[in-house]
């Protein structure tokens, strides 16, 4: 009687500590995640920081490409006013946010390429600093867009695997959505004037 009671304590207790440390687990996948996500959102912010002076930088040499500068400014506006909470992230609040990043980066294309017009806008070294930072932090972006990926990736992983579906499904953790290319992003863009 004393070995059975034994056995049935022992299996609660490994259940116990299996679905603590199970558990544990999914919640630091999941603060991951949410990390990377703001990784991810900070270099947004960071070039949505640098297009104000960049702007300016242009203004001064390029004063009748007005509406140019002036679509630049409209799609920062609108890209900084989309804000996405990382534990709601839908798969269709992500399209909003990287269709309004992705018009942000289109109008950008066109700002620096009013350079090609503007020799002395090209030496000019404040405009070739912003310009280099602003590269910096596209290729930042797309770093923190991967490492997001990689820890959604990670975590969905985790949660859909038998047995921690089990644990998943109890607890309320849910599949996180990914980044992907917008549509069209497999061609050039082009900019005319």
């Amino acid at each position: 009687m004393k070995k059975a009671i034994i056995i049935v304590v022992a299996v609660v207790a490994i259940v116990v500590i299996w679905c603590i440390t199970g558990y544990n687990s999914l919640v630091g996948m999941e603060e991951n995640v949410n990390n990377q996500w703001a990784n991810v959102e900070t270099q947004y912010q960071r070039r949505s920081d640098l297009i104000p002076n960049l702007v300016n930088t242009v203004k001064g040499y390029a004063t009748h490409e007005q509406e140019t500068l002036e679509g630049v400014v409209e799609a920062r506006s609108k890209a900084t006013q989309i804000k996405v909470d990382p534990q709601n992230l839908t798969p269709e609040k992500l399209a909003e946010y990287q269709q309004a990043q992705g018009q942000l980066a289109t109008a950008l294309g066109k700002l620096l390429a009013i350079t090609e017009n503007y020799p002395d806008l090209k030496a000019n070294q404040n405009f070739q600093e912003l310009q280099a930072q602003l590269e910096g932090t596209e290729n930042r972006i797309t770093v923190a867009r991967k490492n997001f990926n990689d820890a959604a990736r990670k975590f969905n992983t985790s949660i859909r695997r038998f047995p921690k579906n089990i644990l998943a499904g109890l607890f309320g953790f849910d599949k996180r959505t990914y980044f992907e290319a917008q549509e069209g992003a497999e061609t050039a863009p082009s900019v005319e004037f």
